[in-house]
């Protein structure tokens, strides 16, 4: 396999034992500076030069996209999706994960933890926001902050105000957060690779600090994940389009909740903590799946006129509850089952013969008038989302 690590910082840690593990499993590799490279576009043909020369060709890339390179850095990273070299971490990923309130967006409408959170511009909005959060303390987020800087604990709601009004004086853009007392001043980070865990550690702050960064001076400590753990993890990982994420949780009440989901997580404190090669599950990882680069499934499937992807959602009640997938006539409408969403569960490829239940979501790839026709009449006193379909009940 030939790889190349995208890194502008070619001596850090992580980018050394990544080449490393590849050079001692015979992979040719190479560590390339994102911001050294052009991108060419013309018709058919999309192209990418370094250094100002035709770049080779390479079988998979590894990004280790930086925050402050991220625009350009995912431009990259997309030019290589587009010219079909497998990268475990897409530009979609890379940057829905690194801007934290679209993270948290994106994660809200999965049955997955995540901390209570509010988001507002104008200073009226502050006071009620911080109320429905159940008030002070309360956590405050820079967006753009990394490695715990921009990380604000405010003990009263007058501070909190403060400071929120002196980020925003600066034109910060700023979450508020609910504090989850039972785990202040640690967290856990887990490593996903793929779909499995491969370490995970748990950070704990030193001394009054409730930061529990590594990069903050917190100690980690080596765990084995429980299942609710380490499923919550895998889970984000995917929702955010990410094969290679290190996700950081909360030990809440109420179980794990999502702090954040990084597409380049470091690997010196995981690696210390554990004595793991977490290094080598990675290059493992990409190795087996390079003959699959990643592919953007609407942007490959809208390609044919009048064919598109929707959800199409089964209500209680609904005609095609308790029927199998084969006896529900969607195929005679020209629409394909892609996955099955069942609870916590993702089911792809569903076989014909599967029973539909109330509350399954299927992602479906079809002829759009013929899923057009299948949404109800909008009902005033009823909101629906866009691109999801309700199939109609059953009449009494």
């Amino acid at each position: 396999m030939k790889l190349a690590i995208l890194s502008t910082a070619p001596n850090a840690y992580s980018t050394g034992r990544l080449k490393q593990a590849a050079l001692e499993r015979g992979h040719d590799v190479k560590v390339l500076n994102t911001l050294r490279f052009a991108i060419e576009l013309s018709h058919g043909d999309p192209k990418l030069h370094f250094r100002s020369k035709m770049l080779s060709a390479y079988d998979a890339v590894l990004p280790r996209i930086g925050a402050s390179v991220t625009y350009f850095g995912t431009a990259v990273v997309r030019q290589f999706e587009q010219m079909d070299v497998y990268t475990p971490n897409t530009a979609n990923g890379i940057s829905n994960s690194r801007d934290k309130l679209r993270s948290l967006q994106i994660l809200s409408r999965h049955d997955i933890g995540i901390p209570q959170t509010a988001f507002v511009r104008d200073r009226k909005d502050v006071l009620p926001a911080i109320e429905r959060l159940g008030g002070a303390p309360v956590i405050i987020k820079i967006l753009e902050g990394t490695q715990g800087v921009g990380v604000i604990l405010a003990d009263t709601t007058k501070v909190a105000e403060a400071i929120i009004e002196t980020l925003q004086s600066t034109k910060q853009n700023v979450l508020i957060q609910a504090f989850v007392k039972e785990s202040k001043g640690r967290d856990i980070r887990a490593f996903v690779v793929g779909d499995r865990v491969v370490a995970a550690m748990r950070r704990v702050a030193q001394g009054d600090e409730f930061r529990s960064n590594v990069h903050r001076g917190g100690k980690a400590e080596p765990i084995t994940l429980d299942s609710n753990f380490e499923e919550t993890a895998i889970r984000a990982a995917q929702i955010m389009g990410l094969r290679v994420a290190g996700v950081d949780m909360l030990e809440s009440s109420s179980g794990p909740q999502i702090m954040e989901v990084n597409s380049s997580p470091g690997l010196e404190g995981i690696e210390g903590a554990t004595q793991l090669d977490v290094a080598g599950a990675v290059i493992d990882h990409i190795s087996n799946q390079v003959a699959f680069p990643e592919l953007d499934v609407r942007q490959r499937l809208t390609v044919s006129v009048g064919y598109g992807v929707a959800d199409l959602m089964i209500p209680e009640g609904a005609v095609l509850e308790g029927k199998t997938i084969q006896e529900s006539g969607l195929r005679d409408k020209d629409i394909v089952v892609l996955n099955l969403h069942r609870g916590t569960s993702v089911i792809s490829n569903p076989k014909g013969t599967r029973v539909l239940e109330a509350g399954d979501k299927l992602l479906c790839y079809g002829k759009l008038d013929s899923m057009r026709s299948m949404v109800p009449e909008r009902r005033r006193s009823q909101r629906k989302k866009v691109g999801v379909l309700h199939l109609p009940e059953d009449p009494e």
